[in-house]
């Protein structure tokens, strides 16, 4: 207790991720009692004194009662690392064949929610643990010896467009927004030559950020809680979901992600809105890398007609494993 309010009072840091509590919380003999009535005892004093501090607990085996407030039994923890997000996005982005992606594994990922609440997750595709002990960083892991190529590129973007447009608390791990490759070791230092060789990739990140940030005001829906996964098609490997905070223009965001090696023109999917959509993010853009092919729609028009459970429908062209972000 002692420590965590050092940390807050002396050197001001803005939180703490709590390595392995499910190794405090469980012991040889199993639940451990004292470790969980120590969590809730610190986290009720950063509360209470630093409730603008976040505490995060990493718990492989992921609890919603991690974040329930203490006086409901929970150890009142503010967020926590989340499994469910990282396994079926690595396994989507990873697989060599298109068929085999789970859209619906994906779909989970996109929606799931501890006690409801999207924020109270830490989502990921890299960290530590994922990049090291016998496991590489994903553009490596798609195509090892090559993390350079296109399918790298490609499907890494693809689930980095993904966390930055899912409901909860997007994390990337040291060089993943410049192509670092092989695995992680902490005697091994980024190859900052990446940073300059896969500058455009730099870019797709920072676009990414911008986009979730809500900087050109005209994605706040990417800061808010609704989530809506309205279009799974795991057969042509498609998935759309429909962000939002207070909702309309400038707010309601829609994200459509392909998982698969085939471009989709005009392909029609639901709108919670008529009118004209923007895109005002496409993975594959030219800008982000050469060899990127710079397909896919600039705008979608949605007209009157109900699909996928919404009043209005619209063709929109997507290129290969990319990622669209739409909002008016």
């Amino acid at each position: 207790r002692d420590n965590v309010l050092f940390w807050f009072e002396e050197y001001h840091v803005d939180g703490l991720r709590w390595d392995a509590t499910s190794y405090m919380r469980v012991d040889a003999w199993g639940d451990n009692g004292d470790a969980w009535s120590l969590m809730q005892w610190i986290n009720d004093e950063v509360n209470q004194h630093f409730n603008w501090k976040i505490n995060i607990a990493e718990d492989m085996w992921s609890s919603e009662w991690l974040t329930k407030p203490t006086p409901s039994g929970g150890a009142g923890f503010d967020s926590q690392w989340d499994p469910n997000f990282v396994h079926p996005m690595r396994d989507a982005a990873i697989t060599p064949s298109d068929q085999s992606r789970n859209m619906y594994s994906v779909r989970d990922a996109i929606a799931y929610a501890y006690n409801g609440a999207p924020f109270e997750r830490v989502i990921y595709t890299e960290s530590h643990d994922e990049v090291a002990n016998g496991k590489s960083r994903v553009p490596e892991e798609i195509y090892p010896g090559n993390a350079d190529s296109w399918h790298s590129k490609k499907r890494s973007t693809l689930i980095a467009a993904a966390l930055f447009t899912t409901a909860g608390i997007p994390q990337i791990f040291q060089g993943q927004e410049f192509l670092e490759d092989g695995f992680f070791d902490d005697n091994n230092p980024l190859d900052w030559g990446k940073y300059i060789s896969f500058s455009g990739i730099h870019r797709l990140y920072q676009d990414l950020i911008s986009q979730r940030k809500n900087s050109l005001a005209n994605t706040a829906g990417l800061k808010g809680a609704g989530t809506n996964v309205h279009h799974v098609n795991d057969s042509d490997k498609l998935i759309a979901y429909h962000r939002w905070d207070q909702g309309g223009a400038g707010d309601d965001t829609i994200i459509l992600l392909n998982f698969s090696g085939n471009t989709q023109t005009n392909y029609s999917i639901g709108f919670p809105q008529a009118g004209t959509w923007h895109v005002r993010f496409n993975s594959d853009a030219s800008v982000y890398d050469s060899a990127f092919g710079n397909v896919g729609s600039t705008t979608a028009t949605a007209y009157s007609g109900w699909k996928d459970g919404m009043p209005y429908q619209g063709p929109i062209t997507i290129a290969p494993y990319s990622a669209l972000i739409l909002s008016q």
